[in-house]
């Protein structure tokens, strides 16, 4: 990994009025490193999310970006412009709900192709030819590559999601939730895709779950949250094996017991 970070977030705090959505956090993530934020439903984790991936604007804090000229930017400080170019190449972001990251309506081939060209690919065939590349990745036969996202099942539409979003080659891939709704056997096939996928392409990732199995198969690093605050951070398998907050002892334990 290299020795400076790709994304600073310092003292960042979101609130809803009185109500708190996170506050105070602050974390450096590494290129090729994968930070999984885990807690219950409404602990701030999506929040969290969705204000540094700038869906959402902070209340106070900072959020910094390290530009592929090796410059920090402010990502607040960016232009609209500027951030939707930062999302269409040097970011992805895998929702829960595929729908909500396809475009339904046009065809599985056009959907990664449209990623390309947003980063200047205009040469047709080149484009197809990339994209039934990035199908068979996630394993999508080639015959399903004019075949629109509606006709394919759950699982077939977050593996498609997941190669529209990598195939511009993106540093920073955010997941909310990316097995959530799945059936169990889905969800394994999905995470050994998305594991195999982050190791090959030395992405960074942040993973939003409350699923900690999926925390332990995709991240290096864990942060848990509890009523928007952060309760405990570490390795992963330290986390996991040895919690040293309450909340994390808790919900390390209501797992097993499972």
């Amino acid at each position: 990994m290299s020795d400076e970070p790709l994304l600073r977030v310092s003292s960042l705090s979101k609130f809803y009025g009185s109500r708190v959505g996170c506050e105070d956090i602050s974390f450096e993530l590494y290129p090729g490193e994968v930070l999984a934020i885990v807690g219950e439903s409404g602990s701030g984790k999506t929040t969290l999310l969705n204000s540094i991936w700038t869906r959402l604007t902070p209340t106070s804090g900072c959020v910094s970006y390290r530009m592929r000229d090796g410059t920090f930017r402010d990502l607040y400080r960016m232009s609209e412009a500027e951030r939707r170019f930062l999302m269409r190449t040097d970011w992805g972001f895998v929702h829960q709900n595929p729908a909500d990251g396809l475009r339904m309506t046009v065809s599985a081939g056009a959907n990664v192709g449209e990623r390309l060209m947003a980063v200047g690919d205009r040469h047709y065939g080149r484009i197809r030819e990339t994209a039934i590349d990035w199908l068979a990745r996630v394993e999508i036969a080639e015959d399903r590559v004019d075949d629109e996202p509606r006709a394919f099942s759950g699982g077939m539409r977050q593996r498609l999601q997941i190669a529209r979003n990598l195939v511009t080659g993106p540093r920073l891939v955010f997941m909310d939730e990316p097995t959530g709704g799945l059936d169990v056997s889905v969800q394994a096939r999905l995470l050994d895709l998305l594991r195999g996928l982050v190791n090959d392409l030395g992405l960074a990732a942040i993973v939003v779950t409350h699923d900690l199995a999926v925390a332990r198969l995709l991240s290096h690093r864990m942060m848990v949250m509890k009523d928007g605050h952060v309760v405990e951070t570490g390795l992963t398998d330290r986390v996991l094996d040895d919690p040293r907050a309450p909340y994390t002892q808790l919900l390390v334990s209501s797992i097993l017991q499972v």
